[in-house]
């Protein structure tokens, strides 16, 4: 009797056994859990130079504070292709002639198939699983090197909109009119958890993006409710901030009527600004759920944790609104890594970093060797030291749809942003008195020498933009012939 108790007794834990995903072993690859939002600002920070206002992100704040948080963190493009193109290739904007969102990725040399390896691609190499839910890349992908991948989709625009009333399209904001549990968003959420607590016989590369906080903003009331609107705190805008600025980037602000102004001059403005803080605290609620899965998981102590954001946003600064421009709303994103082994808890960074940083930290987190071409350095050294001597990477390539055959380069620097537009317009901002760069400073001779070292650490002869898409659905013949599949 005691052998045959003592033989289920041994079965069932040897079942038992075989259900529970391995414990992480500490000589094992890590594994990455890559994580995005979309057009999440960095007001979040609670940087009060930047925004006085409360936000509510416990989520991100708390993985902020669990590893090394970059203060200073900027993308490669403020734009969703061009962003994402660059840091998922690791091809800078300035490289790859890839802007914005309606030129020809396909037409970019440096960015040829063959040439250039994914960061997904990398980590499936090296034996991976490769698995991506949502808004990860947009434009520049490469299929073969997921294992999984289930893209993004907008949710339906609740009945009635524009719910705001003062544009179509996506320049909508309101209660969305499905439960939490329905939004895409929160779909991708439940994939990504589902691949947390399954067992995997070999490390993951797990990346989930959201759409949010994108326009329209449309959340469950619920979120509203957690911004009074006699609450809510306007960014800083100057009436003026656009007389000091060269044509060329006065034309990228959209100027003086823009929608920022119609927001402003309706007096939506506190009601745009609570939609977007209900709608960054959605997102916050979306990571939170993942990052709990993971806590919970076996993988816990054996996981990096990067969160970013693509770019910036305006809601109303230089008279602009959403992103596609050069200035610190624009460009300024979030940037936290928790690596277990390599990062303490606080670590926190003021040293002026990019986005194109983050293909070479992970692979050289996790061993691998990444590509000779890909642009950005390692963040290693200031994982392991945050105060650690760093060299700004922080440059921001831009073209004005309007303009494609101009490249506008900007650097966010301890020296002050420098940016130029073109060949020979320019901005100089003191960021250390000017957090808001309202004055332009490039005619005082005050600045001459920290404009021209700025000036010499842009990229040289960047590569013009490539053609739009756009252009060439209008293109006659060239176009004709393209639809009817010829080369």
């Amino acid at each position: 009797m005691k052998a045959t108790y003592l033989f289920f007794a041994l079965l069932l834990v040897s079942i038992q056994a075989e259900e529970q995903p391995p414990a992480a072993s500490s000589t094992a690859k890590p594994n990455v859990l890559f994580l995005i939002s979309d057009d999440l600002n960095s007001w979040l920070l609670e940087n009060p130079e930047r925004y006085t206002g409360k936000v509510i992100a416990p989520s991100l704040k708390g993985l902020a504070e669990s590893g090394v948080n970059f203060k200073y963190a900027y993308t490669a493009a403020p734009v969703c292709s061009p962003s994402r193109t660059a840091f998922f290739s690791g091809v800078a904007p300035w490289k790859s002639g890839i802007y914005n969102n309606a030129q020809t990725i396909g037409k970019s040399a440096a960015l040829n198939q063959d040439a250039v390896l994914s960061l997904a691609g990398l980590f499936k190499k090296a034996g991976y699983g490769t698995f991506g839910y949502g808004k990860i890349t947009h434009g520049w992908d490469q299929k073969e090197h997921w294992d999984e991948k289930i893209g993004h989709k907008r949710d339906s625009a609740p009945p009635g909109h524009p719910l705001a009333g003062l544009s179509g399209g996506e320049q909508d904001w309101g209660p969305i009119h499905l439960t939490e549990e329905q939004m895409n968003d929160t779909g991708g959420g439940n994939k990504t958890i589902a691949i947390l607590e399954r067992k995997h016989e070999r490390p993951f590369f797990l990346a989930y993006g959201l759409f949010n906080a994108h326009m329209p903003w449309y959340v469950p009331q619920k979120y509203f409710d957690m911004y009074p609107l006699d609450e809510i705190v306007l960014p800083e805008i100057k009436a003026d901030d656009l007389d000091d600025l060269p044509p060329l980037a006065r034309a990228v602000s959209d100027g003086i009527g823009s929608f920022a102004d119609k927001v402003i001059e309706s007096g939506k403005h506190k009601e745009a600004v609570q939609a977007y803080l209900a709608t960054t605290t959605y997102v916050d609620t979306q990571i939170g759920r993942v990052l709990d899965a993971l806590e919970k998981s076996p993988y816990k102590d054996n996981t990096i944790v990067v969160f970013f954001t693509d770019h910036g946003f305006h809601l109303g600064e230089k008279h602009h609104w959403q992103k596609t421009t050069l200035w610190e709303e624009g460009t300024h994103t979030l940037l936290m890594f928790r690596a277990p082994g390599v990062t303490k808890a606080g670590g926190s960074s003021e040293r002026f970093v990019s986005l194109q940083d983050i293909y070479p930290t992970l692979a050289e987190l996790c061993g691998l060797t990444p590509p000779d071409y890909v642009d950005g350095r390692s963040l290693v050294p200031l994982l392991k030291d945050p105060k650690a001597t760093w060299e700004s990477t922080a440059i921001t390539g831009l073209c004005d749809k309007r303009k494609t055959d101009l490249a506008y380069i900007s650097i966010r620097h301890e020296l002050g942003r420098y940016t130029r537009y073109g060949t020979d317009e320019e901005e100089f901002y003191d960021t250390t008195k000017d957090p808001h760069e309202w004055t332009n400073q490039i005619d005082n001779p005050e600045y001459a020498s920290v404009i021209g070292k700025l000036r010499a650490a842009l990229p040289k002869d960047p590569a013009a933009p490539l053609p739009s898409a756009l252009a060439d659905r209008r293109g006659g013949k060239k176009s004709k012939e393209k639809k009817r599949g010829n080369p």
